[in-house]
């Protein structure tokens, strides 16, 4: 297709991935956020189609071919389509935030179109899910354009202890924009990967423990997982009903907090979120840039302490909050953090035979019936689904009975009350905290198909803080702090059930203050040479 002037010269723009362009008067199209692009529609500068399509020469350019980030594993075939559908429909009466502005979905999570929902996994191939997860209802209704399907780790990491983060037997392996022979962290790699590279403005990721704050945070981006019940599950394949919740994934926190805002709502076919209707809300309200001003944050030192160059970051972090007006109470005791993970464990297994049986039931067309298919379909599929690690976890979770059982009962009350009314409540109560601050993890570590992930391996030097808000069904927001070596480290805020808003406001005046983001470069290797984009 031969390429107008005015075409090349966007291309080119969109391209461009260095600080230096991102500070010019224009920002890059892959760079701009929700308002700017929204401003540049408004004035007839550019629309959706367009839009839509320089993203998908991106994707193409950058993620298919050139540093081959591997973070797309699907793009929707009826995007340009649907966009011109959106510009056609616009008017000042429905443009919302999020209207034609695209989103990628992580790729366990259902759209009933011609995309696949496949949770990385070849067994799920067979047809596409025949309806929208609710997220994806509420995105659709805004007006928001499902740009395509990010890559993950397969089965979002519930597979074997012995997984790389970001690889997929559908997908291959994800690699880290900032540089590449890093992890982009699981389980929502492909959805932190493609929103640092530029790929997308938004994305959603899901998180059971750790896997938007952990991509998020080795990426270089926002990331917030929400309170349990407040963004619907319906049409997600699941780990773990306790915890399991997706959530928003941007560059910004006001990006993120505009999608919030559309995800967020109770949906009958989820039960879990009757009371979401009552607490959600327009979460740009909370962009206060002086959102650090007093407020009252505790500092988990029992979550720091594992990684130099995490908690250099974090010191940095804590006298920022200082200057601009924060009571900062150092340290702050989590009681019980080391008591979760036996617990937690074992609930996880017994929920995840319960609950993907369960999905299974909602995708009549597919071979597969329940988690004993699936281990027979790796069995049979052992060179494309098991080159590099087994499915230990699978074989665990099959051998549990059901929910029944006392010790799963036991378990899981024992876990809610560790986590919660004797963990992170005990502590905001004890000096009447805001929020709670600690390390998001360290700098992303390399890559390794074939020892796997050093966080899942228990490697004390990286850390990691996402348990204790993951096992309460509590919200968390990363926000990026700084870097060690050329790769990102962030901070994470948690709080009580349904403090989105305050967590927001404190992220967004550390935010604003500590401008901590700048693009990625697509290193080979840490001190190593860029590598360019395909023409």
């Amino acid at each position: 297709m031969k390429r107008s002037p005015a075409h090349i010269a966007l291309l080119v723009t969109l391209l461009s991935g260095s600080p230096a362009m991102a500070a010019q008067p224009v920002t890059p199209l892959a760079w701009a956020s929700i308002a700017q692009l929204q401003q540049q529609m408004d004035a007839g500068t550019l629309d959706s189609r367009t839009l839509a399509r320089q993203f998908l020469d991106r994707i193409a350019q950058i993620d298919q071919a050139g540093p081959t980030l591997r973070a797309v594993i699907e793009t929707n075939p009826e995007a340009l389509e649907l966009a011109a559908a959106l510009d056609a429909g616009r008017t000042d009466a429905r443009r919302g935030p999020l209207y034609g502005i695209p989103v990628l979905l992580k790729d366990n999570i259902d759209t009933g179109d011609r995309m696949l929902t496949t949770a990385g996994s070849l067994a799920l191939t067979d047809a596409p899910a025949p309806r929208d997860a609710g997220l994806v209802e509420r995105l659709r209704k805004a007006g928001a354009l499902v740009l395509g399907k990010t890559n993950l780790s397969e089965w979002a990491n519930f597979r074997s202890s012995h997984a790389s983060s970001g690889w997929s037997g559908r997908g291959g392996q994800t690699k880290n924009p900032y540089v590449l022979d890093r992890n982009p962290c699981g389980s929502s790699a492909g959805s932190g990967a493609a929103v640092a590279a530029g790929l997308v403005t938004v994305a959603i990721g899901t998180e059971t423990d750790g896997s938007i704050i952990c991509p998020a945070a080795m990426n270089g981006i926002v990331g917030i997982k929400p309170t349990l019940g407040l963004v619907s599950r319906s049409g997600i394949v699941p780990i773990a009903h306790s915890q399991d919740t997706a959530g928003p994934m941007a560059r910004s926190v006001a990006d993120a907090a505009a999608l919030l805002s559309v995800i967020a709502g109770s949906d009958p076919r989820d039960p879990a979120t009757a009371d979401a209707d009552r607490h959600a809300t327009d979460y740009t309200r909370f962009l206060d840039p002086e959102g650090l001003k007093g407020k009252r944050i505790g500092v988990v030192r029992q979550l720091a302490g594992a990684e130099p160059n995490a908690d250099r970051v974090l010191e940095q972090a804590i006298a920022l909050m200082k200057a601009q007006g924060a009571t900062i109470v150092d340290p702050v005791t989590v009681p019980h953090l080391a008591d979760l993970g036996d617990p937690e464990f074992t609930v996880l297994l017994y929920e995840f035979k319960h609950d993907i049986n369960a999905y299974l039931a909602t995708r009549p067309q597919l071979k597969v019936k329940t988690l004993a298919d699936l281990i027979a379909f790796d069995q049979a599929h052992a060179a494309q689904e098991m080159p590099w690690f087994g499915q230990e976890l699978f074989l665990q979770a099959q051998a549990k009975g059901p929910l029944t059982e006392k010790k799963y009962r036991d378990a899981l009350a024992k876990a809610r009350r560790l986590s919660g009314p004797e963990g992170i409540d005990a502590a905001l109560a004890k000096d009447h905290l805001d929020a709670l601050l600690a390390p998001s993890w360290g700098p992303a570590f390399v890559t390794d198909l074939v020892l796997g992930d050093h966080i899942v391996s228990g490697d004390p030097t990286v850390g990691g803080a996402s348990q204790p808000a993951a096992v309460a069904g509590y919200p968390s927001i990363t926000v990026p702090a700084g870097f060690a070596h050329d790769l990102p480290v962030g901070i994470v805020l948690f709080g009580a059930r349904w403090s989105e808003p305050t967590l927001i406001s404190i992220a967004y005046g550390f935010e604003q203050h500590a401008r901590a983001w700048h693009a990625p470069r697509f290193l080979e290797t840490v001190g190593g040479k860029p590598v360019p984009a395909s023409p």
